[in-house]
Parts: structure tokens; C-alpha cells; sequence
């Protein structure tokens, strides 16, 4: 009998510019490219899933919607590392009681906001 379990996920999104994502994905928060088909990247995320993103695809980015968020044990050290880099970080991390995170938030280079965080 076959299954219709999933055996993975990948989130794709567009991009205007495939090198610079790398470098932020990549290069910034770590993200190991699992595959690069030339128009898309994918990255592996630790934990499970996949982030892809294409340059066929329209850049959708309102104010806060997608939202990307990748969990780390020290935001503190995300958020220092991101800060010295010329990111628009909307503020310093922060405790969010309601949601039980800490966290902050800030832009990538196709402008879709990512949060950074981790469980209390």
C-alpha cells in the first residue's frame, strides 16, 4: 500500500537576484544549498524543510507577509552578526510573552521580511 505521507517540504519564492540571496541565505545565516538548479537555489534547513528561491518567480513581499522564520539557538548572535552587515533589522531582539519567543525581525535582499528566533 503507498503512502500519502509527505516525505519533505520546500517554500519557494521569487527572486530578482539569485547571487545576492545566496550570500544572505548562504553566506549570512548559514543555510547549506542542497541544490542549485541555475534558476533556483534550494537550501536545506536544519531540523527539516527546504527555502527555495527562483528567478522566474515575482518577488511578492508586502510589509510583514510572507514572513521567513528560521529558528536559532543565540539570536542574540544572529542579530549582532546580521547587524554589522547593512540589513534593515527592524529592532533588537526581543522577548514576545504572548507568542512565548524571542525574537526580532528584518529584511532580505528581495525585501520579504524574516524573523529570527528561538522558543522560551
Amino acid at each position: 500500500m503507498m503512502s500519502m505521507i509527505p516525505t519533505g517540504s520546500i517554500c519557494f519564492f521569487g527572486t530578482k537576484d539569485l547571487e545576492r540571496t545566496h550570500s544572505f541565505y548562504s553566506g549570512l545565516l548559514g543555510l547549506e544549498l542542497w541544490k542549485d538548479q541555475k534558476v533556483c537555489r534550494i537550501y536545506g534547513i536544519p531540523g527539516g524543510g527546504m527555502i527555495g528561491f527562483c528567478k522566474h518567480m515575482e518577488v511578492t513581499a508586502l510589509d510583514k507577509s510572507p514572513i521567513i522564520t528560521l529558528l536559532f539557538d543565540n539570536v542574540d548572535l544572529v542579530f549582532r552578526r546580521i547587524s554589522g552587515e547593512g540589513y534593515e533589522v527592524k529592532s533588537e531582539p526581543k522577548c514576545n510573552e504572548k507568542f512565548g519567543i524571542y525574537h526580532f525581525f528584518l529584511k532580505d535582499p528581495n525585501g520579504y521580511t524574516v524573523e529570527i528566533q528561538r522558543f522560551l
